[in-house]
């Protein structure tokens, strides 16, 4: 074992641990709030609303992440229009276009995480805000979004860890991640074996971790589950 070697591939490999988080973060973020709107689009009853929120949901799921990225990296730019308008200025950068295929892939898969979550809120707590005067947007804010994303967290941990593994694809549209470094580290020394071991540990220590984010973001928001004498510990 070549020590010396794994050490200086494990620092190399470190760089890309940042843009790994921000796209994994961001495209978390910005497809979250996409989700939300999807979920309520399928929930809200409306036909127009509800089949186009299928059909979105039928096409990013039903398609490879890997082509998705290559559609929106390759493909827009060869329409003069999109070349013409405001959004070339991102399109033309392979960070924004793998962002934007994150953003659209999780959003499709966190829209039934958080459509599961609100139709688990009880009926009878929705009828109870309805009888104390809420209007629809209170009870939205007050009563079902807390309650379901406490329903969808775990669901939504799954979701996390699947973005962190998905940013690897951006290394194919030259994004210099942990993936795209360790190809450049092979490219330059042959030693595959030993760049890949090391890349897979660090994917695995970042979602060891946000495993553990979770469990305690879920811990904290259940407190009505916890043993009776590990709440009056947690009181006292």
């Amino acid at each position: 074992m070549d020590w010396a070697f794994m050490s200086e591939t494990l620092l190399a490999l470190l760089q890309g641990v940042p843009l790994t988080l921000n796209l994994a973060g961001l495209s978390v973020a910005l497809g979250g709030v996409l989700a939300l709107g999807l979920a309520l689009m399928r929930l809200s009853g409306w036909p127009p609303l509800d089949y186009f929120a299928r059909a979105y949901l039928a096409v990013f799921r039903g398609t490879p992440l890997l082509v998705q990225i290559f559609l929106i990296y390759y493909g827009l730019g060869q329409f003069p229009a999109v070349r013409a308008s405001w959004a070339w200025a991102f399109l033309r950068e392979p960070y924004w276009c793998a962002i934007l295929a994150l953003t659209l892939n999780t959003a499709a898969y966190a829209s039934e995480i958080f459509r599961g979550g609100i139709l688990s809120v009880p009926h009878g707590q929705i009828e109870a805000a309805m009888a104390s005067g809420m209007s629809p947007m209170m009870r939205l804010r007050r009563i079902i979004l807390p309650l379901a994303v406490r329903q969808a967290l775990p669901g939504y941990g799954n979701e996390l860890i699947l973005m962190i593994k998905a940013t690897s694809l951006a290394s194919i549209i030259t994004m210099m991640e942990i993936t795209g470094i360790a190809a450049k580290l092979i490219s330059e020394t042959f030693r595959a074996i030993e760049i890949f071991i090391i890349a897979g540990a660090i994917y695995l220590v970042i979602n060891f971790v946000i495993t553990r984010i979770v469990h305690a973001l879920e811990y904290w928001l259940t407190p009505h589950l916890r043993p009776a004498t590990s709440a009056a510990g947690a009181a006292a």
